[in-house]
């Protein structure tokens, strides 16, 4: 398929993992790709392996400077945007939430939902294609549901499940903006969840293994596409079948 043939799309935090499957998925089926990162070096790496249809720009996600930079170069390259991923975000604080400290959860704050933000309203401001515009942000099962050792995570990524709705309200008609929330994906990010007990890891999920960036990569691509058009402020959960067990 080539759904995205003559589009351009920005993904951010998409050096490796699920940035980088999304961005593999949509080079694949047609689209110049913008992609940024922290860390030049692995940004490199990442654009080299997606052929001339991608390009990186490396920079902190909530840092504003890096932004314009970013929206300068597709202005200047492309002249238009029609698809943008929030996948960038961190975790650095582990343990219950009377342990967190407090800079440190505004830091999560800032990347994982203020930047989510202002890439959106930054993208729109760029034109944001109106016909077939749309925007997917990463959250996480993390967000739906109790998230022991990660709550931090957790609640940042509850509050980019709102503010997915929140944005869907406000910008449609003209743009589309959708969630996935994936459980564990075998990703560098998500290695402590399950690095030395993968077998006990997997063995939560009925479809018996976690999770490829690939497995979220395709739902992404559908949400982005023109197969979505009347979908908009949802989550999709991606999480190998293990939400039914609660009903079980």
């Amino acid at each position: 398929m080539q759904r995205f043939a003559g589009r351009v799309a920005l993904v951010t935090g998409a050096s490796r993992g699920i940035g980088l499957g999304i961005a593999e998925r949509l080079v694949a089926e047609g689209a110049e790709v913008v992609l940024t990162a922290r860390k030049r070096e692995a940004l490199d790496e990442a654009v080299a392996g997606l052929g001339t249809h991608a390009v990186g720009v490396a920079g902190r996600a909530d840092d504003p400077e890096h932004r314009a930079e970013v929206f300068a170069l597709i202005a200047q390259r492309f002249g238009r945007l029609d698809h943008l991923v929030n996948n960038a975000g961190i975790n650095p604080a582990y343990g219950p939430l009377a342990d967190v400290d407090l800079d440190v959860a505004r830091k999560i704050f800032d990347v994982n939902v203020l930047a989510a933000l202002d890439w959106s309203r930054d993208a729109v401001a760029a034109g944001l294609a109106r016909d077939h515009g749309s925007i997917v942000n990463i959250a996480s099962i993390a967000g739906l549901s109790a998230a022991p050792g990660i709550a931090l995570y957790g609640i940042s990524k509850g509050a980019l499940i709102a503010l997915t709705v929140q944005l869907a309200a406000e910008l449609a008609p003209g743009v589309r903006v959708n969630a996935v929330a994936p459980a564990v994906i075998k990703t560098v990010f998500a290695r402590a969840l399950y690095e030395g007990r993968e077998a006990q890891a997997a063995a939560q999920y009925p479809l018996a293994r976690l999770g490829e960036p690939a497995d979220v990569a395709g739902p992404v691509a559908f949400l982005l596409s023109d197969d979505a058009a009347w979908i908009t402020g949802q989550t999709l959960i991606i999480d190998g079948g293990a939400s039914m067990r609660s009903v079980l």
